[in-house]
């Protein structure tokens, strides 16, 4: 999401879903709230004396309190480039601060409260599936590519972010017309305001909105891309939501 840059109608109509379908966990890949004033993008800048760092870690958390009031199961988030900034920040520029757990990013957004497990490492969120921000190697131009690239280092299926992409990639093989091996690098695109990237030139990027889906059945897992139109509406098992009614 990257709060404070999120679609908030994109955010809104995924909320809306959730509430219905009823999964039974939530992961995020991260990213949940961007921190932009602590980037070195914006150090010696003006953003870095704005003064809203908590003006944007309580619009996370407000979010945040909208995922747990819609879903009463597990919430796991791993941990992610943008939400490694403070901690990047305090090491780099206040060292002496450094364990002051006020400061890392579970106590800033009130994870605790709202039930959610933090994932510092890549997790095992389904069997032979890991699950991780998306920074830890190359990144690949073609969705889908970046986790096919992981999941080839690490033997595992790999749905990640980091990208903005959304896309499915996989790498199996057969030995005697048997599957012996089956592997995907799926990314589960964003849920950004696109037009809050100005880092974006002419705005232009080979992003998606969307989210993914994991079921699981008896040890098999089959991902399914979810592809949010400009409208904000998408398509789960052939049905529309976030469309409005009359």
């Amino acid at each position: 999401m990257q709060i404070p840059y999120h679609d908030k109608r994109a955010v809104r109509n995924v909320l809306g879903f959730l509430a219905e379908y009823k999964p039974d966990e939530i992961a995020s890949v991260g990213d949940e709230v961007d921190f932009p004033q602590i980037s070195r993008w914006t150090r010696g800048m003006a953003g870095e004396y704005k003064g809203d760092l908590q003006a944007h870690c309580d619009a996370g958390k407000r979010v945040l309190a909208s995922l747990r009031a819609v879903h009463d199961g597990p919430i796991h988030v791993s941990r992610s480039n943008h939400m490694d900034r403070p901690l990047t920040y305090v090491r780099t520029r206040a060292p002496g601060l450094m364990g002051l757990k006020a400061l890392e990013v579970p106590s800033l957004l009130d994870f605790e409260k709202y039930g959610i497990t933090y994932h510092e490492e890549p997790y095992e969120i389904a069997p032979g599936w890991l699950l991780a921000h998306g920074d830890e190697g190359g990144s690949s131009r073609a969705p889908g590519g970046t986790a096919l690239a992981l999941a080839r280092r690490w033997g595992y299926s790999v749905v990640c972010g980091h990208t903005h992409k959304l896309g499915i990639q996989h790498e199996h093989m057969t030995v005697n017309s048997r599957l012996v091996r089956e592997r995907f690098g799926f990314e589960v695109g964003n849920l950004m305001d696109f037009k809050s990237a100005g880092y974006l030139k002419a705005g232009s990027g080979n992003w998606n909105q969307g989210f993914g889906i994991l079921y699981v059945d008896k040890g098999r897992v089959t991902p399914a891309p979810i592809f949010i139109k400009p409208n904000g509406t998408f398509v789960v098992e052939g049905r529309t939501y976030g469309a409005k009614t009359a």
